[in-house]
């Protein structure tokens, strides 16, 4: 262990490990008995000494039994180590609950994604929902997938949204700071009443107000499940067509207008800057338009 880990949480020191390669991996060497120090088996918050000996086993990699699929998405930008996608509405990134076919991610086999932990998300670092349109990046490899992690826990991805709500802001800009998590009521929804918050914050700024509606761009500085429409529902501007926390079927929507328009950054391996834009889809420029 070097001496600048002192006084660090062993979950913490082995998360940034490059052979573990993040917390949540390390919380699950750690709670599988896999990590001693001094040959003592310690919790995730022992705080580490200088001198101590850390040895752990080194998790195993475990293959993907995902079959590759033709899914509809185009690709904005790619190299050898990552690529950005524009994802349609209604494409499911990764396979999950009731969702075992036909995601993004079946169909980003074919295009090398890679990296991370769990074989049924290779290349993911972030997501988006199924019904919100547009950019996300996806790494090509184990250790694209550590730096982009890396810059997302350092808030060095801007995700710039588009959506429009109904109501008009009180000013033009605004920053919304508020707790998130799973509703203590209705575990399918979040909200800000829950019993286990998340720091959430989300900045927006007007692009176009319209006689009942705004056009917003919102950056995320966190990415917490649901987000800017929860957010944008507690101070007053539901998202059009959002049929959980908006206006639902709003201006003939058949789901929620949010479009992750722009996503730049600092490329993980060369340090040039990556900035891609996405145009609203047709269904979303259309609701904008019977908005005018």
């Amino acid at each position: 262990m070097p001496a600048s880990a002192a006084g660090e949480r062993l979950d913490r020191f082995l998360g940034g490990l490059e052979e573990i390669g993040s917390r949540a991996a390390a919380e699950r060497l750690l709670a599988g008995g896999k990590v001693r120090v001094d040959g003592v088996v310690q919790p995730k918050s022992h705080r580490l000494a200088s001198g101590e000996v850390v040895t752990f086993q080194t998790p195993e990699r475990v293959a993907s039994e995902l079959t590759p699929q033709e899914v509809e998405f185009a690709v904005a930008y790619e190299d050898e180590h990552l690529l950005v996608v524009d994802k349609p509405a209604g494409v499911v990134v990764h396979p999950s609950a009731g969702h075992a076919l036909g995601t993004l991610v079946h169909g980003l086999l074919a295009h090398a994604a890679a990296g991370g932990e769990e074989h049924e998300r290779p290349g993911i670092v972030h997501r988006l929902d199924r019904d919100t349109s547009g950019l996300l990046v996806v790494a090509r490899s184990d250790e694209a997938h550590r730096r982009l992690q890396a810059l997302i826990r350092r808030r060095e991805l801007t995700r710039e949204y588009l959506t429009l709500v109904r109501g008009r802001p009180r000013s033009r800009r605004g920053r919304i700071e508020a707790a998130i998590g799973r509703d203590r009521n209705d575990p399918t929804r979040v909200s800000l009443d829950t019993a286990v918050p998340r720091e959430a914050v989300t900045h927006f700024e007007v692009v176009e107000l319209l006689r009942s509606h705004a056009l917003l761009r919102v950056r995320l500085e966190t990415g917490r499940t649901h987000q800017i429409r929860v957010h944008l529902q507690a101070i007053g501007l539901p998202v059009s067509g959002d049929p959980v926390y908006g206006v639902a079927s709003d201006l003939g929507l058949a789901r929620q207008f949010l479009h992750a328009a722009r996503l730049a950054f600092a490329h993980p391996f060369t340090d040039a800057t990556v900035d891609v834009e996405s145009p609203l889809p047709d269904d979303l420029a259309a609701a904008l338009e019977r908005a005018r």
